[in-house]
């Protein structure tokens, strides 16, 4: 990594990339527990992350397939979930962990 590209992720202001790479951060552990709130339990334990993408895709990461099976069944719900979590989500996709 050059030494500008260091000293622009290191800055300290909001504008910095440090900043926003914790922003993002947050707004995706935010989406995950709002997520893991409104689901089964046994669901939610599965359920490692959560994300918006371009376009308005929610990504779900999820721990095996046999759970991504299940939460596919849920992709309404995560997407209404999404929605009273301020994350304007248009289709859901569900990944596996590896």
């Amino acid at each position: 990594m050059s030494v500008k590209k260091l000293e622009n992720l290191l800055q300290t202001d909001q504008n910095s990339d440090l900043d926003r790479l914790i922003q993002r951060a947050q707004d995706m552990d935010s989406l995950t527990t709002a997520l893991r709130a409104g689901i089964e339990s046994n669901l939610a334990d599965n359920l490692i992350a959560a994300n918006i993408q371009d376009g308005g895709q929610l990504a779900i990461i999820c721990s095996s397939s046999t759970w991504a099976a299940r939460l596919r069944f849920e992709s309404d719900r995560l997407l209404e979930l999404a929605a009273g979590a301020g994350v304007a989500a248009k289709t859901c996709v569900v990944k596996v962990s590896r």
